[in-house]
């Protein structure tokens, strides 16, 4: 079938075309052949499934709670598989608990291709924006194997790892990110509604402003004056970064932003790094092959700079090279995973060495956020009284002055 793509090429252009593939990891494989970096690949309109079976696009937008839903899925499929149940009455139960909607429909479509024939992992295929390639390989890994319950809670146990590092990340964001609001709400309201009311005295003045407060009473009468205009501007620099980003360049762009950023980038890149490790460890540990283990990560390093590092592996391991090597190279994880990961290759305990540095860095990242976001904090409150304070004081300049010419000598 016919499938789109946008990506990068050789030289770091943005490239968009379209590929005939039986499946998005074939697309993927040809064009990583032509020198293509897919980010993006996805069912063209017009295409088909070989199997008659309609294929949602792999570039729409994933449903809302993905992960917990994921989690809550793959820990009950697994209770009641290792109680005896049947995998169809297991998704059939599955299905009646479940109150969101739109997984529902989801789970009852899976249901619905294990009853006519297809194995668990196949069935997921149709549905790949609510099961990821990792969700369906874990799980083709378990029905090989015979260990599909086990399988199920190790899928588990790794969406609930990601989801407490998305916790962990947010919740060291969202402070600071409040106080930023709060800090621009009440710098707007001083601004819009409060200085205004000072407008009619400091006119009776028969003395100059004050500069900070002239230039506070401006930029009051300019946003009074002015307000629907600067939400229209806001509104569309938002729109507009928010297309940009969304384009192949503008992804590009933020992904190097993200790990280059003095300070931030250390962090964002410890983050990255312990996704990429403990993922990889889990499909390994899961006897799925190498190449097709690097293959599963670099679609979900959530990074470009990731997924090339990860291209790069796949390539090596392809050739017989070491994958550590090659990981290494690109100086994006940390030198003490990559010293381990040469050890666990030389082994043969690759799998649950990569486990065990994956939580080690995040223990690691835990204590690294919780020290950023108890400097941020004083510092943001600093920042919001300073400007509070500025406007307070710019404002009652005036009366100060009007008070000391008031005084007996203060005209002299």
């Amino acid at each position: 079938m016919k499938l789109r793509y946008e990506g990068f090429d050789s030289a770091g252009r943005a490239v968009a075309g379209a590929v005939d593939a039986g499946d998005p990891r074939e697309a993927g494989e040809t064009l990583r052949r032509q020198g293509v970096f897919a980010t993006s690949i996805w069912a063209d309109d017009s295409a088909s499934s070989s199997k008659g079976v309609k294929h949602e696009a792999v570039k729409g937008r994933r449903p809302p709670k993905r992960l917990q839903h994921v989690s809550m899925f793959a820990r009950q499929l697994s209770m009641l598989c290792t109680a005896g149940t049947q995998v169809v009455q297991a998704l059939a139960a599955l299905e009646r608990q479940t109150k969101d909607a739109n997984w529902r429909e989801a789970i009852g479509a899976v249901r619905s291709r294990v009853e006519e024939g297809a194995s668990l992992a196949q069935a997921m295929e149709a549905r790949p924006l609510h099961f990821d390639p990792v969700t369906r390989s874990l799980i083709g890994a378990g029905e090989a194997g015979g260990q599909l319950p086990a399988m199920l809670q190790r899928l588990a146990t790794l969406t609930r790892q990601q989801l407490h590092t998305r916790h962990a990340v947010l919740g060291a964001l969202t402070y600071p990110a409040v106080l930023m609001v709060v800090a621009i709400s009440v710098l707007v309201l001083m601004l819009m509604f409060v200085l205004p009311r000072f407008a009619g005295l400091f006119d009776t003045l028969d003395a100059p402003l004050p500069p900070t407060t002239a230039i506070l009473m401006d930029v009051s009468g300019f946003l009074r004056a002015q307000w629907p205009w600067v939400l229209g501007a806001i509104a569309g620099a938002g729109a507009g970064l928010w297309a940009y980003f969304r384009s192949s360049h503008g992804r590009h762009t933020l992904d190097t932003v993200a790990i280059r950023a003095p300070r931030i980038g250390i962090v964002a890149r410890n983050v990255l790094s312990a996704r990429v490790v403990r993922l990889l460890g889990v499909l390994i540990e899961s006897r799925v092959p190498l190449v097709e283990a690097i293959g599963l990560c670099r679609t979900a390093a959530g990074n470009i700079h990731y997924a090339r590092m990860l291209d790069r592996a796949e390539d090596a391991v392809t050739r017989g090279d070491s994958m550590s090597e090659a990981m290494a190279a690109g100086g994006l994880l940390p030198d003490n995973v990559c010293e381990a990961a040469k050890n666990g290759e030389a082994s043969g305990q690759l799998g649950p060495v990569l486990l065990g540095m994956a939580d080690f860095l995040d223990e690691d990242n835990e204590v690294t956020l919780r020290s950023l976001t108890s400097i941020i904090e004083p510092l943001i409150l600093v920042v919001l009284g300073g400007v509070v304070g500025f406007v307070a004081i710019s404002m009652f300049l005036p009366l100060f002055d009007l008070t000391a010419m008031t005084q007996p000598g203060g005209g002299h």
